[in-house]
């Protein structure tokens, strides 16, 4: 069934779970997705960002999700991730996706929060969720401490409370990509978060992390969970593998790249609760 983030954000901060996000490039990594929430009986969030819309296109992805999500027999939120321009944003809306990110963290404080409440009020029209970022989750290059971009919490709750956003993307150590060295994460940082706001608490660039950081993260108070590289190379190391066995047609390697990505999500969806 179609959901959107207060369908099932809410529910997993009160029992101490982690939703995840799981962004989707084809059909087969959409099925693995949606089939191991099914097996485990949870909801889950597919969709896609904004950074890899060249490799296809966010009609192709509405087209796709939107469908699969009403049929399936658990919540499925579908989400445009990492929103950059505000046009794209208003067209996933207008495409049917149930929630967005607006990603106006790299700009000044009060012209991120003024971008984002104005965003908000338009989601909110289209009876969609917003997620928003404070502070700056970068990219996982080597050249930036991420410990410069945290999430001051004090901040957190003026800003959640001045645009209304449905989740809140913290930074407390993460960052987007593999990772080349072990990452740090401020646990304490995300529980006074947790502690002095309701919105629900969004962990970005989390392929990489151990399984130890996954547990105490959402034990602390994360809700949601963004998983892009763990199951994208799932899905590189089987179509290896489906060819070195001989399966040389889509059509052959179809089930076993499915059954990858599925793998994957449920280990994933199993770390985080479920």
């Amino acid at each position: 069934m179609l959901a959107n983030l207060n369908d099932v954000l809410p529910k997993a901060r009160k029992n101490k779970k982690g939703v995840g996000l799981f962004n989707t490039l084809n059909t087969e990594m959409a099925r693995g997705v949606i089939l191991a929430a099914e097996e485990k009986n949870c909801p889950v969030i597919v969709g896609t960002a904004e950074i890899l819309l060249p490799f296809t296109p966010l009609e192709v992805i509405a087209d796709m999700l939107l469908p699969m999500a009403e049929r399936a027999s658990v919540p499925v939120v579908v989400h445009f991730d990492h929103g950059l321009q505000r046009n794209e944003c208003i067209r996933a809306l207008q495409l049917g996706f149930s929630s967005i990110m607006y990603d106006c963290s790299t700009v000044p404080y009060d012209e991120n929060r003024d971008r984002v409440r104005e965003m908000t009020a338009i989601a909110h029209a289209y009876r969609a969720t917003i997620e928003a970022e404070l502070g700056h989750v970068g990219d996982n290059d080597g050249n930036e401490d991420p410990a410069s971009f945290y999430t001051d919490p004090v901040q957190a709750r003026e800003y959640s409370e001045y645009t209304g956003i449905d989740a809140l993307a913290i930074a407390v150590g993460t960052a987007h990509g593999a990772y080349k060295l072990p990452p740090r994460l401020d646990f304490g940082r995300i529980r006074e978060i947790a502690s002095i706001i309701d919105t629900p608490l969004v962990l970005h660039g989390g392929s990489g992390l151990s399984d130890e950081d996954f547990r105490m993260a959402i034990s602390e108070g994360i809700s949601k969970v963004n998983i892009f590289t763990d199951i994208n190379l799932a899905y590189a190391k089987a179509a290896k593998e489906e060819l070195n066995i001989g399966h040389c047609s889509a059509a052959e390697m179809m089930q076993g790249l499915t059954g990858a990505v599925k793998e994957e999500t449920e280990k994933k969806m199993t770390l985080f609760g479920w």
